[in-house]
């Protein structure tokens, strides 16, 4: 059904906007893991 099918590409959605936020996230920590160094 088109209902199962429109929540399976939210969840994608989801899913890449999390990763998103996850990388965001990863880099910010390495820039002041790099500041602390510096």
């Amino acid at each position: 059904s088109p209902q199962i099918d429109s929540m399976a590409v939210k969840r994608r959605g989801d899913v890449r906007k999390a990763k998103l936020y996850y990388l965001r996230d990863l880099s910010g920590k390495a820039a002041r893991i790099k500041e602390k160094l510096a």
